[in-house]
């Protein structure tokens, strides 16, 4: 296995959409593996392939508090949503940023396992949210897309100030 390098927001590819996995190999099964191992590394809940500049429809997430419960999906589809959830959300790709976020408490999901097999899904809470977070940067959307510009404003200098340190 081996780390990956995530990108940092504003990196033009966290806008890239990501494009469906259509053959499912032994290269899918690597890349998940690594994609779970720099998760855990970073340390994060969840990671999307398009935070690495891959453009393949596939995210990791574990946000049980033992980080034995990884979940590997490729081609998501929410196909229903329910309730509303406020959560305070971070991004990997946006170090140290953190703001709220309105997202659907419940969702049911189809997608397909590292294998192609396909699967569904119904889950609640940080789980659905982490799924939802991870689903938008596979569409090029971030998180704070969903804050007012003012709050993105004041986040870009934040991360511009960060990156001056570095």
């Amino acid at each position: 296995m081996a780390l990956l390098h995530i990108l940092k927001y504003p990196h033009p590819a966290l806008r890239k959409k990501a494009k469906p996995i259509l053959v499912f190999e032994n290269s899918i099964t690597q890349l998940a593996a690594n994609m779970l191992e720099t998760m855990y590394q970073a340390p994060g809940i969840g990671l999307a392939a398009t935070q690495m500049g891959i453009e393949k429809q596939i995210l990791v997430i574990d946000t049980s508090d033992a980080k034995d419960n990884p979940l590997i999906i490729c081609n998501p589809k929410i196909v229903s949503k329910a309730g509303e959830m406020i959560y305070e959300e971070g991004c990997l790709s946006f170090p140290g940023i953190y703001a709220q976020v309105s997202r659907a408490q419940q969702i049911s999901l189809e997608y397909q396992d590292v294998e192609g097999n396909h699967q569904t899904l119904e889950v609640e809470d940080l789980t659905a949210i982490c799924i939802q977070h991870e689903m938008d940067h596979l569409i090029g959307k971030l998180f704070v897309d969903y804050l007012s510009s003012l709050k993105r404003n004041r986040i870009r200098k934040q991360l511009e100030k960060q990156q001056r340190k570095q």
